[in-house]
């Protein structure tokens, strides 16, 4: 004889120890999406149902959305939509108690996909007094639920509440976490951008990782004009729309204006919005500012309502803030740029301008001697200068200088040297006695030291050449010694000097040298000289002489070409660091 042994029911104690271990279970889960599937399968485990659905409470909209759903047709659940009052789920949150209904087909009340359903269990979640979704159970036969079961759905409602208030909590903090991971990224790309164009495009492809917007727009405050200029534009209508607004006009000029955020969650109700763009609900605009100054806004707009929260604001400002440190970067790289292209071609001018007002060939009047000079100069302007001057037929001035100090100002004070040099050299036929060859440099001298350009000074060797006299007469500030050579030895003219421009009341010295057919000098400013390669060995004196006296029987040309020659074989790859001159005369008759 066979017996049906039914089950037998779970005992009250049963039920509450279930109870509390689906409880324990649901609220140590932390991920939301993870959450959701696993209630219906605790659920399960207290009764029995065909279909379940969460629906959460979108307090803005005030409707009920379903986040979770499982017996459900595809594409029921996006298209699911309660709001607070409607159907038997919205109704049971409205009033935020349980309903069961054990034959829906007597509820007038009940709307959804699921006409195959006869019961429904619907019951509200509550935290802290506040109903945040329900919970829906639909089953195929009447009656499928009991009072029961709705006592214990609600006590597990009450878990599932604190539950998904904890994973919307922990969401939020990884979230939060993210999006400054986020910024910072986000910063360290725009700070990284110095061409402005490829950056506001870059702002706006950047802004889309945190906020999804339909149109934005970048404008940049022009100050002279009291107007923002939209630099940059994302669907901001067909054809822009208007490309300047005046400071304090509209939402954009209000918000540059004051310097403080806009969001307006329904711009037909802001007397502030100038319609410009058609179909716009809602906008977020957000000052660009670095300290107190604001330098242009973000421009949001979409055509939904209440599209942009404060968390949208909050995100925003932080970018903004970065974003307008990175313009004011690139503005100013930009400005600079230009400013080193302006100065690249007045460098190039100034070039040209003192390759001009070096000598390049010999005086046309010259009849006795070969003379030749090449210069160097360590940056793009050097501080030497040379010169070759006849004041009449049988004379030949050469002059040579170094002013102290390399670049610009040193080839400014050397020009105005060189003047100098040739105004008193030219005045000679007029009072020889006064300006004879020491004479010039007392009067250099004196000139120089009235300007008082301080921290500047010029050493400088002037050589006159008497061929009617046959002799050389010279005068020294300071410059090398400089060099002859004849047909029985070759070395330095000792001739020291005070630079010019130094000292008031200085008077110079003065040396007479005979010449002779063959003769050469050789006047070279310190930087040849102090030429310094790898090991930091000095080119010096001896050598020069030695290079002089191998080429004594070729023309000047060829002598200060071998004297660059063999300085820059020595210094190798070692950096130029002074100005480097040399002029040779050699007396052919």
């Amino acid at each position: 004889m066979t017996m049906n042994v039914q089950p037998r029911p779970p005992s009250d104690t049963e039920l509450l120890s279930t109870l509390f271990e689906l409880g324990r279970e649901v609220t140590s889960v932390l991920d939301l999406e993870e959450l959701l599937a696993k209630i219906p399968q605790l659920i399960a485990r207290l009764t029995r149902f065909n279909a379940f659905s969460v629906y959460l409470l979108d307090e803005a909209r005030h409707e009920l959305r379903i986040a979770y759903a499982t017996g459900y047709p595809d594409g029921a659940v996006l298209r699911q939509r309660l709001r607070v009052g409607q159907g038997v789920v919205g109704t049971a949150v409205e009033e935020g108690r349980p309903i069961l209904v054990n034959d829906i087909r007597r509820e007038p009340r009940y709307v959804g996909p699921l006409r195959n359903m006869l019961s429904q269990l619907a019951v509200p979640m509550r935290r802290k007094g506040k109903v945040i979704g329900a919970l829906n159970l639909l089953a195929e036969t009447t009656d499928a639920f009991t009072a029961q079961d709705e006592a214990l759905l609600r006590q597990f409602a009450a878990h599932v509440a604190v539950a998904i208030e904890n994973a919307r909590l922990f969401r939020a903090e990884r979230h939060y976490v993210e999006t400054l991971e986020t910024l910072a990224e986000i910063g360290r790309e725009m700070s990284s951008i110095l061409d402005l164009d490829v950056l506001l495009t870059r702002i706006a492809s950047l802004t889309k990782r945190l906020i999804d917007y339909r149109t934005f727009g970048i404008l940049l405050l022009d100050e002279a004009a009291s107007e923002l200029e939209l630099k940059f534009a994302v669907r901001y209508g067909d054809d822009a729309g208007e490309k300047r607004m005046k400071l304090g006009q509209g939402l954009v000029g209000w918000a540059a204006q004051h310097r403080e955020p806009v969001l307006v969650s329904d711009v037909s109700r802001d007397p502030r919005y100038i319609d410009l763009v058609p179909d716009v609900r809602s906008e977020l605009v957000i000052p660009m500012l670095i300290k107190d100054r604001c330098i242009g806004v973000f421009d949001l707009e979409s055509p939904e309502l209440d599209a942009f929260t404060k968390e949208h604001e909050e995100l925003l400002t932080l970018l903004a803030s970065q974003a307008a440190i990175a313009i004011e970067n690139a503005r100013l790289y930009e400005e600079v740029r230009r400013n080193e292209e302006r100065i690249e071609k007045e460098l190039q001018f100034a070039q040209r301008v003192q390759r001009a007002l070096l000598p390049t060939e010999p005086p046309v009047r010259l009849r006795h001697a070969d003379v030749a000079g090449r210069f160097a100069a360590a940056r793009e302007l050097g501080g030497d200068i040379h010169d070759f001057l006849s004041p009449d037929t049988n004379a030949l001035v050469v002059a040579v200088g170094d002013v102290s100090g390399k670049g610009t100002p040193a080839a400014l004070y050397g020009a105005f040297a060189a003047e100098l040099v040739r105004s008193r050299t030219y005045r000679r036929r007029y009072a020889p006695d006064r300006f004879s060859v020491s004479g010039v440099l007392d009067a250099m001298n004196r000139i120089l030291h009235e300007r008082q350009l301080e921290g500047y000074y010029c050493t400088l060797c002037y050589a006159l050449f008497d061929f009617k006299r046959r002799v050389l007469a010279l005068s020294n500030s300071g410059l090398p010694y400089p060099i002859r050579c004849s047909e029985t030895e070759c070395g330095q003219i000792a001739l020291p000097g005070v630079p010019l421009g130094s000292f008031p009341a200085i008077t110079y010295d003065e040396v007479a040298i005979p010449l002779e057919r063959g003769d050469v000098f050789v006047f070279c400013t310190d930087g040849v000289y102090e030429t310094v390669n790898e090991q930091g060995a000095e080119f010096g004196a001896r050598r020069v002489c030695d290079i002089v006296s191998a080429h004594r029987d070729q023309g000047a040309r060829a002598i200060v070409d071998a004297i660059f020659d063999a300085a820059t074989a020595f210094r190798g790859v070692a950096p130029q660091h002074d100005d480097m001159t040399a002029v040779a005369v050699r007396i052919t008759t």
